[in-house]
């Protein structure tokens, strides 16, 4: 069995040593040389990269790699795990292949409908464009379609592991679709580059919808991460310059216009240690603070990796205070610290409990600390 599983990727990174694993440049047309293997040669649409992000790369895939039995893709930093949460060797794949006919991400349980969760945060006109062209082009698969899209599961990422045969046909399937759906849309709609790539969100969801009606058996695999994504580097970075400049204002100009601009940084599987989060609330905090009383926690300390340190401590004493589980050590830390009601009342507030909740809260901490403070 040859199996080849085509690493899609944007940026330079470490490639796993397994040769199974091979990188595949995406949208190499319009960016510059990684020196990477790209989707631009032979038959290819790596130039519309904006609109569809990584299907540049299973495109090319599709068109141009004939030398295979089974292939698959993932990411620079995304991959399928096994239950070791190691990434899969090709005896682990080979074994698999044997049982399944497509291997792919867990489904990701919304909270809504996909249908809700997309309009809110994407082009609506183009998924329900997409619903119009597979009534039409594909009706076989549109009451599916219909019923999933009003359902609140999804596969992500476009991580999937087949056969060329089976795969060269999801691809005829899923680009047919997209062609017809890209005459009927406004492209150049001046949106930011995150919100062009529709047709990368969509196809995640579409991948569902084609293995349902197909009625494969599909494994079902968790996602492992090999470091945090770039975008996601460079606003802590970035975010750090400021908190060492005590410049509060601009930490907040500039996180808001980044997260408008890339709004899945801030998704668990790009901030994958939490940190922006806890960013957002040092921002939170010393803004209030210095509007009360004139200085803000950043006047006693700047350094970032110390802010983390102590903004995920307070996170800690208030879970354990919600949880009555608080201790001594807690009332220690806030003291040690100097931590303010105002950057407490911040760190309640963020845990989304009901205001009568996040009073009591607050109050059992102040008389703790009243009390320790007259021992």
């Amino acid at each position: 069995m040859k199996l080849r599983i085509y690493t899609l990727t944007h940026k330079k990174f470490e490639v796993p040593k397994d040769p199974m694993y091979q990188p595949l440049h995406v949208g190499r047309a319009v960016s510059g040389d990684l020196g990477y293997p790209g989707d631009d040669t032979g038959e290819n649409i790596s130039a519309l990269n904006c609109y569809y992000s990584e299907l540049t790369g299973l495109y090319w895939i599709w068109k141009n790699c004939k030398d295979v039995d089974y292939v698959g893709t993932c990411h620079y930093r995304r991959y399928l795990i096994n239950g070791q949460e190691q990434i899969f060797t090709y005896a682990e794949y080979e074994a698999l292949l044997s049982d399944y006919d497509l291997i792919t991400t867990r489904r990701v349980r919304l909270n809504n409908s996909y249908y809700f969760g997309f309009c809110a945060n994407h082009n609506g006109k183009a998924l329900d464009a997409t619903g119009e062209v597979i009534r039409e082009l594909y009706p076989g698969y549109y009451e599916t379609f219909v019923r999933l899209v009003h359902g609140t599961e999804t596969y992500f990422g476009n991580m999937m592991v087949m056969s060329k045969v089976l795969f060269d046909e999801y691809a005829r399937w899923l680009f047919t679709i997209f062609s017809a759906v890209a005459g009927r849309i406004e492209l150049e709609t001046g949106e930011d580059a995150y919100h062009k790539r529709v047709f990368g969100f969509i196809s995640e969801f579409l991948l569902l919808v084609w293995a349902t009606v197909r009625r494969l058996k599909v494994c079902e695999c968790k996602v492992g991460m090999l470091g945090e994504k770039a975008e996601t580097r460079e606003l802590k970075e970035k975010l750090a310059e400021y908190f060492a400049a005590r410049d509060i204002d601009g930490a907040k100009a500039y996180f808001l216009k980044r997260k408008k601009e890339r709004p899945d940084v801030m998704m668990e599987a790009s901030d994958v240690t939490g940190e922006l989060k806890i960013c957002m609330q040092v921002i939170a905090t010393a803004g209030k603070e210095r509007q009360i009383c004139g200085s803000s926690i950043l006047d006693r300390e700047n350094r970032y990796t110390e802010l983390m340190k102590i903004f995920a401590g307070i996170n800690g004493v208030i879970y354990r205070y919600r949880n009555h589980m608080e201790a001594e050590e807690d009332v220690h830390f806030l003291r040690k610290y100097g931590i303010s009601g105002t950057a407490l009342a911040v760190a309640e507030k963020l845990v989304g409990d009901e205001p009568a909740v996040q009073e009591e809260v607050l109050f059992r901490i102040e008389k703790d600390l009243e009390t320790s403070g007259q021992g």
